[in-house]
């Protein structure tokens, strides 16, 4: 009887102890497997931090400018045809000048977003860098 109640609490601690140890994975395959996946954007990250390309923190102050980007903001969420990535897509504006960066569903939308942003008063050029999103 003793040693059947020793084995069972070998048996359950050890359980527990490989069921709460930490797993490790060999970091190899972690970058295998992300590489392959839709959410793996470590290219666009190390384009947008060597300064290559326009963020929303290259947006100035100018009162002009704010009300541009506030505008096509405005204009682009309301557009209910619009998907959610369409319509947080970065809006950023320097005198004048609309750059218009991220991920949208189609090449519709990219057409549909570059078309409000053309016609908001005060805008002189749109270059737009939005991504069609891959299926």
């Amino acid at each position: 009887m003793y040693t059947r109640l020793l084995l069972v609490m070998f048996t359950l601690t050890s359980g527990l102890i490989m069921m709460t140890a930490p797993v490790r994975a060999d970091q190899d395959t972690v970058l295998y497997l992300a590489a392959d996946s839709a959410l793996e954007n470590t290219e666009r990250n190390v384009r947008d931090k060597e300064n290559t390309t326009l963020t929303p923190e290259d947006q100035k102050e100018t009162e002009s400018d704010i009300k541009i980007t506030a505008a096509i903001r405005e204009a682009v969420v309301r557009n209910k045809s619009l998907s959610v990535n369409a319509q947080n897509v970065k809006i950023i504006t320097l005198n004048g000048k609309v750059t218009l960066r991220g991920p949208v569903e189609s090449k519709r939308e990219s057409k549909k977003i570059k078309k409000i942003a053309k016609h908001t008063p005060g805008v002189v050029q749109v270059d737009n860098q939005l991504e069609i999103k891959a299926p």
